[in-house]
């Protein structure tokens, strides 16, 4: 259920964007060409996911087609991964206590926010990493080697 939760809000921010880069409603919103372009659209959809909902400048947000996929973004962030969270604490709940054992990491140690440092950052470099490969750092490799992007 946790996998649920992680892979929904991801598939919120990730999917929108990946829709909005191939339609032509979506690309006709694009102030830049090239990955800038890209990373207008993934930051808007993750921003909506996270419910913050700003956008870069360049983007044209107000349309149909962007109001309808970043409210459905939105409505994902907001609530469609809380459902496998709620399962997950419910069965949480159920749960009878057992005193930790030989195997047990406390979670007050050193080890146990490692662990949970390393899967936090693990998980998300899974996830966005190719994203970020495409938008943000394809430009600033660019920009070093003297290309800019300008708008259309």
């Amino acid at each position: 259920m946790t996998i649920l939760a992680l892979l929904s809000y991801s598939l919120s921010i990730l999917g929108w964007t990946a829709l909005a880069a191939v339609v032509p409603q979506g690309v006709a919103g694009i102030a830049n060409s090239g990955p800038h372009g890209f990373s207008e659209i993934l930051y808007a959809l993750a921003s909506a996911a996270g419910n913050n909902g700003s956008s870069i400048a360049g983007l044209s947000t107000n349309t149909v087609f962007y109001n309808m996929t970043l409210a459905a973004a939105m409505l994902m962030g907001r609530f469609i991964y809380v459902i496998p969270l709620l399962a997950v604490a419910g069965s949480l709940a159920q749960k009878k206590r057992v005193h930790p054992s030989a195997g047990s990491v406390p979670t007050h140690s050193a080890q146990f926010v490692g662990l949970l440092v390393g899967v936090v950052l693990i998980m998300g470099g899974l996830t966005y990493f190719s994203a970020v490969s495409i938008g943000p750092v394809t430009e600033q490799v660019a920009m070093n080697r003297g290309i800019h992007y300008s708008g259309q």
